[in-house]
């Protein structure tokens, strides 16, 4: 991947991650990253993630937490924009 093509995606999930959340910081755009993927994954391949899963219970557990607060997250960004 060229650095350009590398800055653009990153540039991408920085103003994903703001429209999303309401905000953008480095840990949060790697939260929705994960998220994302875990979520393609899982989807494109169920039994791969069904394995990682069983492989990894703490793994699992710390990419529910994220999913659950970016969900909250998202719910109170969208809260604060229909006031």
């Amino acid at each position: 991947m060229t650095d350009q093509l590398e800055e653009q995606m990153d540039g991408l999930v920085e103003k994903y991650t703001e429209l999303l959340l309401g905000e953008a910081n480095p840990e949060l755009k790697r939260k929705v990253e994960s998220w994302v993927l875990y979520t393609y994954i899982s989807k494109s391949m169920p039994a791969l993630v069904k394995h990682w899963n069983e492989q990894y219970p703490e793994g699992k557990e710390n990419i529910k937490n994220a999913i659950l607060e970016i969900q909250k997250l998202n719910q109170e960004h969208r809260n604060n924009k229909a006031k």
